[in-house]
């Protein structure tokens, strides 16, 4: 009983010693992964692999900061993301030229183990990051998109911020554990045409924050 009591003590000075702040933050997130676009071959058309046009992003969302007795703090954050990755096909019937997106949008919850090195004016931080996919099916002329992005996927961030009075400066890179893995079907009477794309991706974030 004891025992218990003293952790308890312990764990409640800690939490009385922990300070809070909360943060508004946006980034530009500029995709650095390679995906492969892949134009299976078919009677009308020729296989090709490409690796598209990674299109820069954003993303918007809260933050918490909990600062440790040490130099130590945790920083759980939410946002939502968007990005994208477009290649351009030609449809094998009609030889149209059509402009396929793969798009992300999402909610990252990154949860991140911070050190400070020089106080509040330069830290870094490290940790994973839940994402939950809200993209839905796409048309693009006649090509549908039949496979979605996973639900859930796990990566992982890496950066370092500053604090200059009330305002956040950041930069980060976001890496991904598992691709993200999608087909493109066109519907066209007669055509076979497929069209999948494969991309593990990763995107380097340049982020402004305000504190409130």
């Amino acid at each position: 009983m004891k025992k218990i009591l003293s952790i308890v003590l312990l764990s409640s000075a800690v939490c009385a010693s922990a300070q809070l702040s909360f943060a508004a933050k946006a980034n530009v997130l500029i995709p650095t992964s390679s995906a492969s676009w892949q134009n299976l071959k078919t009677a009308t058309s020729t296989a090709f692999t490409e690796s598209g046009k990674n299109i820069i992003g954003f993303n918007a969302g809260l933050s918490m900061k909990v600062n440790l007795p040490t130099a130590f703090y945790v920083m759980p954050e939410i946002y939502y993301t968007n990005f994208s990755n477009e290649v351009t096909v030609s449809n094998d019937i009609s030889a149209q030229k059509t402009t396929i997106k793969a798009k992300t949008s999402r909610i990252d919850i990154p949860v991140l183990l911070g050190y400070n090195l020089l106080g509040n004016t330069l830290s870094a931080y490290v940790g994973p990051v839940a994402s939950f996919n809200l993209a839905k099916d796409e048309n693009y002329d006649s090509f549908s998109q039949k496979v979605n992005a996973k639900e859930f996927s796990v990566g992982y961030q890496i950066g370092v911020q500053s604090e200059i009075s009330k305002l956040i400066l950041s930069a980060k890179y976001e890496g991904a554990f598992s691709s993200d893995q999608r087909k493109f079907i066109n519907t066209v009477a007669g055509s076979s045409q497929e069209i999948n794309y494969d991309n593990r991706s990763s995107v380097f974030m340049l982020g402004l924050g305000y504190k409130f």
